[in-house]
């Protein structure tokens, strides 16, 4: 069951609008992080599915738009070889797919956390970087993800 801080307050959550915009935005940071590691070209769906995150921040996408997006992007995951890449490029289909399910954003931090722990580099100092982008958010909601994040690490980080 998702937490109410999650759920849109006009489908009965307490999520404000504008975290939702902070929430999407952190998991877009989080992923293009971390878009350095991809090898290769950067396949031109995971670049649409960055730009329609920035683009419903900005009010200019529409939830559809972001579905598809993450459908796209996730589809683009499974045509990587490299485990790196699939991981980066799952981190952009998460970002993206926090606009339809805010708690998506956590699955962009964890994956960009996992393309680092395949890549064979430290986690640390990316995920100190993440909880700082966090400072944006009210602290209820930063204490939450950090609580929800701290669960879904141990069984994606393994």
């Amino acid at each position: 069951m998702r937490h109410k801080l999650f759920i849109a307050e006009h489908r009965g959550g307490l999520l404000k609008k504008e975290h939702h915009r902070q929430l999407v935005l952190w998991a877009y940071q989080c992923a293009e992080h971390v878009l350095p590691l991809l090898k290769g070209d950067v396949d031109e769906r995971l670049e649409h599915a960055l730009q329609v995150a920035k683009d419903w921040v900005k009010g200019k996408a529409t939830t559809g738009d972001a579905m598809k997006a993450s459908r796209a992007a996730h589809a683009a995951a499974r045509n990587y070889a490299d485990p790196v890449s699939t991981a980066v490029a799952r981190a952009i289909g998460q970002a993206v797919a926090t606009v339809h399910m805010a708690d998506h954003c956590m699955g962009s931090a964890l994956y960009a956390l996992k393309a680092l722990q395949l890549a064979g580099k430290p986690i640390e100092k990316e995920r100190a970087w993440q909880n700082k982008q966090l400072e944006k958010l009210p602290n209820d909601m930063a204490e939450l993800v950090l609580a929800t994040m701290a669960v879904k690490g141990t069984i994606l980080l393994r």
